[in-house]
């Protein structure tokens, strides 16, 4: 181990100083350099490839807990330390997440609901818990909003909507698109900020008319949508921050491509077991119907 750290740093520091610092000699370093490599080695090398290869397929964005996930759903037996291990001598690692923050204005006379989802992010089926939020992104032509519905049984984005106003009609457009597409039953129920958007008298009646109920994170607490705040926090530190749009429309073709093909379909998810929303919702829903 004490050759195999030398050999990793004498680009940066003379051997000499190496080995007298780690107390071996520096014929015996030369003489271990000189040997063929041992079967082990052979595997890192091999191994380490794959683990590279797995962390450019995930556009640059996963860390070892996900890259492990990653290759073991490939086939390939390894241990989540050893991947670690490889990922740290190629210098590979996830995206930083960025802090927080809180956007919405709830200065408003509209009506609020009161927070019954109370931070129970957990339900035990599709179509039960819903939680929507409101984020943007910036263009050389200006501000691109966007607004997008999650699943929290799946954290599947079920509906979105993007424009260049920040209004009820582009909340609206993100609902219309998830219950199109999902055709939840009465009961299925809504979580949002305070926003105006979603307080709106035609908000409010589009859920009604549904049979959903609403809730509502208190007032300035962010931690109360906190699922959807994480997405919009990975959408930023791997798509967004990564990314100078010239274009709304540039913008918008890439957030399409995030949201439908990437995170929907192929980002590994910790919560969901290492799986993509929809890997997640196609493995569990017969078990979901059956019960």
């Amino acid at each position: 181990m004490k050759f195999e750290f030398i050999q990793a740093q004498k680009a940066h520091f003379p051997v000499e100083f190496l080995c007298e610092q780690l107390g071996v000699s520096r014929s015996g370093f030369y003489a271990w350099s000189r040997r063929p490599a041992s079967a082990r080695q052979e595997e890192d090398q091999r191994l380490a490839a794959e683990v590279a290869q797995a962390h450019r397929d995930s556009r640059g964005v996963y860390g070892s807990p996900r890259v492990h996930a990653q290759l073991r759903a490939q086939g390939r037996r390894v241990s989540r330390k050893r991947v670690a291990r490889l990922m740290g001598q190629q210098k590979l690692a996830a995206r930083r997440r960025g802090r927080r923050v809180c956007t919405t204005d709830s200065r408003h006379g509209l009506p609020v609901a009161p927070n019954v989802l109370n931070r129970d992010f957990s339900p035990q089926a599709p179509n039960r818990t819903w939680a929507t939020d409101i984020t943007y992104v910036w263009t050389a032509e200006g501000w691109l909003y966007l607004a997008v519905v999650l699943d929290l049984f799946s954290r599947k984005v079920v509906g979105w909507a993007m424009g260049e106003h920040i209004d009820r009609h582009l909340v609206l457009s993100g609902l219309e698109m998830a219950l199109q597409g999902r055709q939840p039953p009465k009961g299925l129920l809504h979580h949002s900020d305070r926003g105006s958007q979603y307080a709106s008298t035609d908000y409010q009646q589009a859920l009604a008319s549904r049979g959903i109920e609403c809730s509502m994170s208190r007032k300035g607490n962010c931690w109360d949508n906190a699922v959807v705040e994480s997405f919009f926090s990975s959408l930023k530190q791997e798509l967004v921050y990564r990314t100078d749009f010239a274009t709304r429309q540039q913008a918008r073709s890439a957030l399409f491509e995030y949201i439908e093909v990437f995170y929907n379909r192929q980002r590994r998810h910790s919560t969901l077991g290492y799986m993509s929303p929809v890997d997640f919702e196609n493995a569990t829903l017969p078990v979901t119907l059956a019960a």
